[in-house]
């Protein structure tokens, strides 16, 4: 794993918790985020489920410049990051503005900042300063999370784990590209002091370890001020 992030830390204890909805928290908007193959939709998914919340879930599938990007990144980049964050911008702004009267919490599995953090790495700086200048414009408009969860893996892990899941444009996806996208999200979280929830993922296991999604809902009854706040699940 990478070396903690400078800032204030705070550890989390251990401790479990039954299965129950808690009775405290705090965050009315919740956005997961992390490198390709992290885990973000499942987790998300399932922290909607407990918390009855409204999700959002980033659109990929249908994307026409995906798979290409994947064949031809120098060709296919900017078309690719552009369409994304229109997507996201339509996404994002349609539903965090629309009141819902039933669900007073929101999820999302993907930082709308995310736009900007991908450019920098798949584009050129030419194409990368006028992307730049498109998304300040339209980043402005956009809600912001209350809090942040990122989860950090291995890239052993993350690779693992796409294989799994066995989309065929994500197959050949090098470790070099991997970690450069990491790189990337933790710089962001240390420059910009987020208030975020930075979690360990080595072990983790949403799906078929309740316990872990039971920590992860004890550690959202936490204030946490602004900057990284670092949680590992048993």
């Amino acid at each position: 794993m990478h070396r903690p992030l400078a800032g204030t830390k705070t550890r989390i204890g251990e401790a479990l918790i039954q299965n129950r909805r808690p009775a405290y928290m705090n965050y009315h908007f919740i956005t997961i985020e992390g490198n390709i193959g992290a885990g973000k939709t499942t987790l998300a998914k399932l922290l909607a489920q407990h918390y009855n919340a409204r999700l959002v879930l980033e659109t990929f599938a249908d994307n026409p410049f995906l798979q290409k990007f994947y064949e031809q990144p120098e060709r296919f980049a900017f078309p690719l990051e552009l369409s994304f964050m229109a997507e996201r911008y339509k996404q994002l702004k349609t539903l965090l503005h629309t009141r819902d009267l039933f669900n007073t919490v929101t999820i999302s599995d993907y930082l709308f900042t995310k736009c900007l953090l991908f450019a920098k790495v798949n584009l050129p700086p030419d194409e990368y300063h006028l992307y730049q200048q498109l998304f300040e414009i339209i980043h402005q408009q956009i809600l912001q999370p209350d809090l942040l969860i990122y989860l950090h893996s291995p890239i052993e892990k993350l690779q693992e784990n796409i294989r799994k899941r066995n989309r065929s444009y994500e197959q050949q996806i090098q470790d070099s590209y991997l970690t450069t996208i990491q790189e990337t999200y933790t710089q962001y979280i240390r420059q910009h002091e987020i208030k975020t929830l930075f979690v360990d993922v080595s072990n983790a296991d949403f799906t078929g370890n309740p316990i872990h999604v039971q920590t992860l809902v004890k550690a959202l009854e936490q204030d946490y001020t602004n900057g990284p706040h670092y949680l590992s699940l048993p």
